[in-house]
């Protein structure tokens, strides 16, 4: 209200000397940025004021954006400048004579003392930013993350869903693709972002959501992107950030959570050193229960049951160095590398009951699965990053090579006679990323662009059952296999974007040419596919105010078939539950189009999104019977248990017609005051499934929706206190549907030390509710899931900071994080 009352005193001002001003005297530009002089951050809506001393009623002035900067057109003359934002010191320039456009230059104002005393002054961004072509989520202000994972920070990002696989899903759809830094990454994983959680929330500064990419971006992910920024600190000498923890879950073993990190920067002359480093242990404790029924034709239906308890103890290790050299200000060269260690040790018990109609029990067996499994990834990589002239003219480029291997061993003791099994999976990835990147702008409101990326990717997949054979283990062919996946795009790209007054666009246009490789080795089946795709994109962006404005974006993307999706041959998620996957899979495309409208108002931020997105050819997973039998239970042992079978059900990939996607979001946060601020998120979406496999329509469509509330205040003693909960809706899909489930956590957070340090503590799944339960319906079964894949849990961490209040060298921030979007 301030701001608008004082932007109507300026037009008022204009109007009443407009007579008196020389109607031949050109204006001159006045511009500067406006900063926390203590954090560096950038002030919005600061009010820069301009008053003449001779002609005190020749008012004028403006505010800041969301990069603090402004540029303000006025007359030739002598001015006072005041400078003003809520909560810091007002700063006042006197008599400052502007002949000609002048820049201020970077102006810091220091927080109250008046405001010091009497509240506590938390001078940070909010969790939540938003951008009209993306949305910034600030992870180093959330509470509930402290000691944790980059998946639990995925986990509270606006439109962002996690299941209790670690898979993630954009807007409802799990076709999202996941960029570190703005590229591909070793730290994602081969099995997908699962790797994520070695990876410490403590390393992450911010997340982007990105729902209608510019041509910049890669096409795969149909969903959108999420580009995952790490911090790499640029203040000048040593600082560092360093944290422990350590938590408990319903398990014997205390502690059964504990870890550390810290991060750690050296910037001296023109060399800038930054490290992370983290060790962590953790016990998870999950519960599954399955239960088939089989319809067996014109006889009664029979019940089989399965209940797993899953207990996963987990080791990683991640130490990730980089060094910066600066050949001038704006141009450095960055070499780069992590290594990334996870081993685990994993028990299950699975107990199996078989059922007749009327729900006597006819047989019982059990298998423990014991499983050792090891996850290593290596990564470095070579940026070069210049700014080559103060218009904007930019050039980057990136060499990254990385190596990823995943290897799981499982011994299966089963209680029936020599029915026990060795199950053995090796993976290895290899990936090369090539990319180059020039801005060239035309004048200051027009802008070109192009460039270059090659990614070259070569996994294989060795899958080994061991089944006991004359009293020896002895591979079994027929369920074995050895799978080499190759996938080499080269990509072209270009864009062109102009801003007229308050009207912006960006047209794109991107070429991908593939070539994909499946080559099945045990069964000397190869296949090749070379296809060239064109995937254009447009921006439009429309400013009805600085505070509020519209944008129509539309962008054609694409999700290729990978790993266990491609696998013909079954992996086992129980003995009579597998997974299979297809080798003729084909790729996905998707056309979405995406309006979003953007208003702020003083303490009120209203960002919503109405999109449509149509797909063809989508992944669906299908249930089907294999027409396979498998004993469960015989009499060998000396039990008055009947010998029984079950069939096979089997789970794999389809390529299914068409999928037609409608949905609107939005996202309110409220910052009533500088001690609390709160956002919600909420997503109701519509997915039409239309397509037919082998007779059966699996034509579905699915109302849906999920919603986020998410609180921080500041309550007795300094102490913060954050809360978030979270509820997804039921869905249906070809042939299942699963019920909706709540989840809910809480954390406090305390500063000690002089500020230099904070103690945290945070409880996930406080109502003990976070489990997701599913039921399959198909002509010979039916299957009800309900899975659990840990139960709460709290934990403690402490944090202390290192010289993390020195001044950053000016002009020096800056990070390649994939970009995309209105940059002039």
């Amino acid at each position: 209200m301030r701001n608008i009352l004082f932007l109507i005193l300026i037009c008022i001002s204009y109007s009443l000397s407009g007579q008196r001003t020389a109607g031949n005297i050109p204006k001159i530009k006045f511009t500067g940025q406006i900063t926390d002089q203590e954090t560096q951050q950038p002030l919005e809506y600061a009010t820069i004021s301009l008053r003449n001393p001779n002609n005190l009623d020749r008012l004028q002035g403006g505010i800041t954006g969301f990069d603090g900067k402004f540029s303000i057109e006025i007359f030739p003359g002598v001015y006072d400048v005041i400078i003003e934002y809520i909560g810091f010191e007002q700063y006042t320039k006197k008599g400052l004579v502007i002949k000609s456009s002048m820049d201020l230059g970077k102006i810091g104002l220091e927080i109250s003392s008046t405001a010091l005393e009497g509240v506590e002054v938390m001078a940070e961004k909010t969790e939540v930013e938003i951008r009209l072509d993306k949305r910034i989520y600030n992870v180093g202000k959330d509470l509930t993350v402290r000691g944790g994972s980059v998946a639990d920070v995925l986990d509270n990002v606006p439109s962002v869903t996690v299941d209790l696989e670690g898979n993630v899903a954009l807007r409802g759809n799990d076709n999202v693709r996941i960029l570190i830094n703005g590229k591909p990454s070793g730290l994602v994983g081969i099995s997908g972002p699962q790797g994520l959680q070695q990876l410490p929330a403590e390393s992450i500064e911010k997340v982007e959501v990105v729902t209608s990419p510019s041509a910049r971006y890669g096409a795969e992910g149909t969903a959108g992107i999420l580009n995952i920024i790490l911090k790499k600190q640029e203040l000048l000498g040593f600082n560092g950030n360093f944290v422990t923890n350590g938590g408990q879950t319903y398990a014997k073993v205390i502690p059964s959570n504990y870890g550390g990190s810290a991060n750690i920067n050296l910037r001296k002359n023109k060399f800038n050193v930054f490290s992370t480093n983290s060790y962590n242990k953790s016990l998870s404790i999950g519960k599954v229960f399955n239960e088939n029924e089989y319809f067996n034709g014109d006889d009664p239906s029979t019940f089989l049951e399965e209940a797993r308890k899953p207990e996963r103890e987990n080791f990683s290790f991640f130490s990730s160095l980089g060094v910066e050299y600066y050949f001038k200000e704006k141009t450095s060269l960055i070499l780069s590398g992590f290594i990334r260690d996870r081993s685990g040790d994993d028990y299950t018990k699975n107990i199996l009951k078989s059922f007749d109609n009327n729900r006597i029990v006819i047989n019982q067996s059990e298998l423990i699965e014991r499983e050792t499994d090891k996850d290593d990834a290596r990564q470095i990589s070579l940026n070069f990053d210049s700014e080559i002239d103060e218009e904007g003219q930019k050039l980057t480029a990136v060499f990254q090579y990385e190596e990823n291997k995943e290897d799981e061993k499982a011994t299966i003791n089963n209680s029936l006679k020599e029915r026990d099994e060795k199950v053995n999976q090796f993976e290895n990835e290899k990936r090369i990323l090539l990319q180059a990147d020039y801005v060239l702008p035309l004048d200051k409101d027009t802008q070109f662009e192009f460039g270059y990326r090659g990614n070259f990717s070569n996994q294989e997949t060795d899958y080994q059952v061991f089944q006991i054979k004359n009293r020896n283990f002895a591979i079994n062919n027929d369920l074995s296999n050895v799978l080499v996946y190759k996938e080499h795009v080269n990509a072209l790209y270009t864009q062109f974007g102009k801003k007229l007054d308050a009207f912006s666009f960006l047209f794109g246009l991107r070429m991908e040419d593939s070539k994909i490789v499946v080559d099945q080795r045990t069964i000397n089946d190869y296949n090749q596919k070379n296809y060239t795709k064109f995937f254009p994109t447009v921006n439009l962006s429309y400013e009805f105010s600085d505070t509020e404005s519209i944008i129509l974006g539309y962008s054609r993307r694409i999700s290729r078939p990978r790993g266990r999706y491609l696998n013909p041959f079954p992996s086992r998620a129980s003995i009579a539950n597998f997974f299979q996957g297809n080798a003729d899979l084909d790729p996905s495309y998707s056309n979405t189009i995406d309006l979003g409208y953007l208003k702020r108002w003083d303490k009120l931020t209203f960002n919503s999104s109405l999109y449509y997105q149509k797909s063809t050819d989508v992944f669906t997973f299908i249930a089907e019977d294999s027409g396979e039998t498998v004993l469960i239970s015989d009499n060998t042992n000396g039990t008055d248990f009947d010998p029984v079978e079950v069939p096979i059900i089997v789970r794999n990939p389809i390529n299914i017609a068409q999928n037609n996607r409608t949905g609107f979001e939005f996202t309110l946060s409220y910052n009533p005051s500088r001690k609390s601020r709160v956002f919600i998120n909420f997503n109701l979406f519509n997915s039409e499934t239309i397509g037919m496999h082998e007779g059966i329509d699996l034509s579905r469509t699915n109302l849906s929706w999920f919603s986020r509330i998410n609180g921080k205040f500041t309550i007795f003693k300094d102490i913060d206190w954050q809360m978030q909960v979270f509820y997804r809706g039921p869905r249906e899909m070809a042939q299942s549907k699963s019920l909706g489930m709540i989840f809910c956590s809480t954390a406090l957070n305390k500063d000690i030390l002089k500020k230099k340090g904070t103690i945290s503590f945070r409880i996930s799944d406080l109502f003990n509710s976070a489990m997701f339960r599913s039921e399959t319906y198909t002509p010979t079964f039916n299957n009800d899931v309900l899975y659990r894949r840990s139960l709460p849990s709290f934990n403690f961490s402490l944090t202390y900071r290192i010289n993390q209040k020195n001044k950053p060298q000016r002009g020096s921030q800056r990070r390649g994080d994939g970009g995309g979007g209105f940059d002039f």
